[in-house]
């Protein structure tokens, strides 16, 4: 069900009908997450509406229930349907200003990276969520909400792909990451910083993405009915091939590759990577650090054969660089949701490649 949220603030702060007609329509999909744990129950969507004093001064908000449940909870055939409606929405109103989705937190970069690559509008989808709970002293929901409306309001917010606003600060879908467990300023874009922020007085930018996202995406999940199977693999020390073979043998057709450093692998990982080549799953080389870019491996320099530069490789590790691909800059939870959707698009590994490229 869609409801207009403003009649219930309406004794609260009056506002004239000319007012509300002329506020910026922003839909809201609650999905759940800490932002509506309250105890004894969970926040509906029509409650998480009602929970901002001056809304009205800001967008005209619509709403509905998608889910109720924590992000973890939240299965890749919901992220499919999220993505749908999403982009059924944006497509039978060209008068919404943007969407607000609210998630739980622990994995609300996950799914705001999924929108990213799937959203088929260059106008604003806002991520947000809390750190504290509705019943805890201190709760931030309403206030990180409000921020994540009129960010999504806001026409400075388009083509910027899907924006993740918690605690005043605006991030990138592609860049942000939870680096805290419990801390209310847990979500940083480490090396590369914010997009901007959300003050009293309007919402600032002061960057833009130059990576493909959203309306300039090749991802179309419009009739996808299951994401294949990717798993991530950590490497450390003594590490043993045997659980990449168990995630090959269990239908995984993509792996990622969390390794150490800018590339390295340790134990007999290796002989399980020439077992996933044999089987031709697709692997993803990504670091575990946090930051830094794993870069694709360049020809030789024209008139310079391999051999005169390295030795040459054994057909295992021959085999293997044909279904090895570089995640550049993307962490290993991103990159796999980009694997992901690159295997659902295509097997070729050249194509896989310029897609970690270029989103």
């Amino acid at each position: 069900m869609i409801r207009l949220a403003t009649a219930a603030l309406f004794l609260v702060v009056w506002t004239s009908p000319a007012a509300a007609q002329t506020a910026p329509h922003v839909h809201m999909l609650a999905t759940g997450g800490t932002i509506s744990n309250r105890d004894g129950g969970r926040l509906t969507a029509e409650e998480l509406a009602t929970s901002m004093p001056g809304l009205e001064r800001h967008a005209r908000l619509t709403y509905e229930q998608f889910a109720n449940v924590a992000s973890s909870q939240l299965t890749l055939a919901q992220w499919l349907g999220l993505a749908r409606r999403v982009n059924e929405l944006f497509s039978t109103d060209n008068e919404l200003a943007g969407i607000v989705v609210t998630s739980g937190t622990d994995t609300l970069e996950e799914t705001a990276f999924f929108l990213h690559l799937t959203v088929k509008d260059s106008r604003p989808v806002v991520v947000v969520g809390s750190m504290r709970n509705p019943s805890t002293l201190g709760y931030e929901g309403a206030a990180n909400l409000l921020q994540g409306i009129r960010v999504a309001a806001a026409p400075v917010s388009r083509d910027k792909g899907v924006l993740v606003v918690l605690n005043d600060e605006i991030n990138s879908a592609r860049e942000v990451t939870k680096t805290d467990g419990l801390r209310l300023q847990t979500f940083s874009s480490r090396d590369f910083g914010q997009l901007g922020v959300v003050d009293s007085d309007r919402v600032v930018f002061y960057r833009q993405l130059v990576q493909r996202h959203t309306s300039r995406s090749e991802f179309d999940v419009a009739n996808l009915q299951e994401l294949p199977r990717v798993d991530v693999v950590m490497v450390y020390q003594g590490a043993p091939g045997d659980v990449i073979k168990a995630a090959v043998d269990a239908g995984a057709k993509g792996l990622v590759m969390a390794t150490a450093g800018a590339g390295a692998t340790s134990g007999t990982q290796g002989e399980g990577l020439d077992y996933a080549a044999e089987k031709g799953v697709f692997v993803a080389t990504s670091t575990r650090t946090g930051s830094g870019r794993i870069a694709a491996p360049r020809p030789p320099a024209a008139g310079v054969t391999p051999a005169t530069v390295l030795p040459q490789p054994s057909p295992a590790q021959l085999k293997r660089r044909q279904f090895t691909v570089a995640a550049e800059d993307h962490a290993p939870l991103k990159a796999r949701i980009l694997l992901m959707l690159a295997l659902a698009t295509t097997t070729d590994r050249a194509a896989i490649q310029r897609m970690f490229t270029e989103y």
